[in-house]
């Protein structure tokens, strides 16, 4: 399969978990597989127990700060490492009565931030109305985008209706060279990026005063952690800008989760059971604090709530008595509520910490 992204382009994609028919595709086979790990002496326990040991309480929110809407799992491209399993063959997409549904809670609150996130969230049929309703109201905008979508044919104005609305783009870039990207991403994703910031930089996003603030995304493209976010995002604009001539406001660096495609290479490669111990081996209490879900609420594209993105791929819905979905949206009970957590959440705590937001130290 493949998908137009530009004059005599075409980006080469593959069929999803869930188009193969891969057991991965279901969350209850994702987690027992994570459960089914065998630690090593001394990591045994749940991630609650584990937060216990470092004399921590059950996690609950702080209240919230973000309202992340995922959009579906429509996408342009079929990245190997995506915990969405979002590809051209999917169909899931919010509808407009969820998106109103959506934009109604948030106008009852002072929610600062909206967090849009897909697949790629700018096909689905919601995209423009979200992120007009949401700058209406007043509220920071961002868009978790893929770059190469930004090129694709009916996609092509969207850099200018982003910078239209002082949306904050935040894009997946594995790395600044080209084996290590498409090997992540897919072929051809590293040159349609390029040319993506480039358009991006030459509205004004990335470049110094003019507000339109340019976030990349770097994840490993194999089984170990991120290396220190300060030392590359300084690494990252040096060599961008040298390569490429590109400019970025900052770099976020975030942790694989094993979840869905990513799960699926763990296992291919014989990772898994070392990667699951490493996360675990790697539990940084300190970070805890910080995690996402902690300040952060995830609307899926049917309009069921739950505490993070990640959650929301292995249909972990938020519990405890919280409200379950968006028509039934309640702040107050929503902001204090506890968190439901697995064994993927040692992902969000090994080591310097990971979360939409790039470290956590």
């Amino acid at each position: 399969m493949t998908i137009e992204s530009g004059p005599k382009r075409a980006l080469k994609v593959l069929p999803t978990l869930d188009r193969r028919g891969s057991p991965l595709a279901e969350p209850a086979h994702q987690l027992a597989m994570l459960d089914g790990v065998v630690l090593e002496p001394g990591l045994e326990g749940s991630f609650d127990a584990r937060l216990a040991e470092g004399g921590l309480h059950p996690l609950t929110a702080t209240g919230i700060d973000v309202l992340q809407v995922n959009l579906g799992r429509v996408c342009n491209q079929t990245c190997a490492h995506c915990h969405v399993d979002a590809g051209p063959d999917r169909t899931e997409d919010m509808d407009l009565e969820t998106a109103r549904a959506c934009m109604r809670a948030l106008a009852t609150t002072d929610i600062p931030t909206v967090d849009i996130t897909g697949g790629a969230p700018e096909m689905s049929r919601s995209f423009r109305y979200i992120v007009e309703e949401a700058t209406r109201l007043g509220r920071h905008v961002l868009d978790r985008c893929n770059l190469t979508i930004l090129l694709a044919p009916r996609y092509e104005d969207l850099p200018e209706f982003l910078a239209e609305h002082r949306v904050e783009v935040v894009s997946s870039l594995p790395h600044y060279r080209k084996f290590n990207t498409d090997r992540q991403r897919g072929d051809g994703v590293f040159d349609r990026s390029l040319e993506a910031l480039k358009r991006l930089n030459a509205l004004g996003y990335g470049r110094a005063g003019s507000g339109l603030r340019l976030t990349l995304v770097t994840n490993p493209v194999g089984a170990y952690l991120p290396s220190g976010q300060a030392s590359l995002e300084a690494e990252w604009k040096r060599e961008m800008k040298r390569l490429h001539g590109i400019e970025f406001d900052a770099l976020y660096a975030i942790t694989n989760m094993p979840i869905s495609r990513y799960l699926e290479w763990l296992v291919e490669s014989g990772n898994l059971d070392e990667y699951m111990n490493l996360l675990v081996r790697s539990f940084n209490p300190a970070t805890a604090a910080g995690v996402m879900c902690r300040n952060t609420l995830s609307v899926g594209w049917d309009g069921t709530l739950y505490d993070c993105d990640f959650n929301q791929m292995l249909a972990l819905e938020v519990g405890h008595g919280a409200p379950r979905h968006i028509a039934d949206f309640d702040f107050e009970a929503l902001a204090r509520r506890r968190i439901v957590t697995g064994r993927h959440c040692f992902g969000c705590t090994a080591g310097a910490g990971s979360s939409c937001g790039g470290s956590l130290e």
